[in-house]
């Protein structure tokens, strides 16, 4: 099975400027390039007169600015946040005090389904601070005056993940569970690989034509592309497997064998990327741990 993914990362834009992408959809991109974030965080206006905002993103006052200046004399009316990561929601409440436009989300911050009520250490980039004003369940529908989304629950890249289906352009707003440029980070607390493996078997059920990530360019054929994220996180537990059978049974050498290619600066994230498969392999009964599993604990293969 191949572990290859079509990635796209061509992307043409302007850091503050409003850009049209669909008859609906507007996006202005944050300046908060880093290795995980791509070239930043692309917040979604959609509509026209009376719009929803999707992600506001990180805190930043240029950021904030740029979207005020985007809506304009416009009518914020819906204020959607797929997650609570600190590229995501920060913005969400300045950006509520100048609109006036109340906030939806999931809920607050919280670990994955594997990590509840375990004290392994401190989120990573997690936004503690942001409470919904109004609870989104899955399956909810939110509309307004020319747009209709259907609320989908996608844990896995952290437990209040949601996407964002809307009717009108057959497309879906996909965050970070589903992006173009790179796989998704899945980390312990925050993240679970099997939610996030049977959230990405879930979106193979929608008829979706075009997602929308928050970082990086749209992905037009998205069956593809999720079949080939689900088809490289089982070759990378089949090259774990592998290289635990060598004698492998620490995350940092098991990171140095399979990303010697990645940057060593990169490693750590890869660690816990690792570690969420290792706990996956756990869950299905091919690995085992000593206690807790942890970036220290030692593994083994159970066949």
């Amino acid at each position: 099975m191949s572990g290859e993914v079509p990635f796209v990362r061509k992307m043409e834009f302007e850091y503050g400027v409003v850009d049209r992408v669909s008859p609906l959809i507007r996006r202005v991109i944050a300046r908060n390039p880093t290795p995980f974030t791509f070239h930043g965080t692309g917040t979604y206006i959609v509509g026209e007169g009376e719009v929803a905002v999707i992600d506001p993103g990180p805190l930043i006052d240029e950021h904030v600015d740029a979207l005020l200046q985007a809506v304009g004399s416009e009518t914020v009316t819906h204020i959607l946040i797929t997650h609570t990561h600190n590229d995501h929601s920060p913005a969400a409440e300045p950006f509520k005090q100048a609109t006036g436009a109340p906030t939806y989300g999931f809920g607050p911050h919280g670990p994955g389904r594997s990590w509840q009520g375990v004290d392994i250490g401190e989120s990573y980039g997690g936004d503690r601070e942001f409470v919904p004003d109004h609870l989104v369940a899955d399956g909810d529908i939110i509309a307004g005056q020319d747009w209709t989304f259907e609320a989908i629950h996608t844990p896995g890249h952290i437990a209040n993940h949601l996407c964002f289906a809307m009717r009108e352009e057959n497309t879906l707003f996909s965050g970070d569970q589903v992006m173009g440029w790179s796989t998704t980070i899945v980390s312990p607390p925050d993240g679970d690989m099997l939610d996030y493996m049977q959230s990405l078997e879930r979106l193979l059920t929608r008829e979706e034509s075009v997602f929308w990530p928050t970082h990086g360019p749209a992905i037009t054929d998205p069956r593809t592309h999720v079949e080939a994220l689900i088809a490289h996180r089982i070759q990378r537990e089949h090259d774990i497997g592998e290289v635990m059978g060598q004698g492998l049974s620490k995350i940092p050498d098991i990171v140095a064998r399979l990303y010697a290619d990645v940057p060593v600066h990169l490693h750590g994230a890869a660690g816990r990327t690792v570690l969420s498969h290792l706990v996956h392999m756990i869950q299905t009964g091919r690995a085992s741990c000593e206690g807790l599993p942890t970036t220290e604990s030692s593994f083994a293969l159970t066949n």
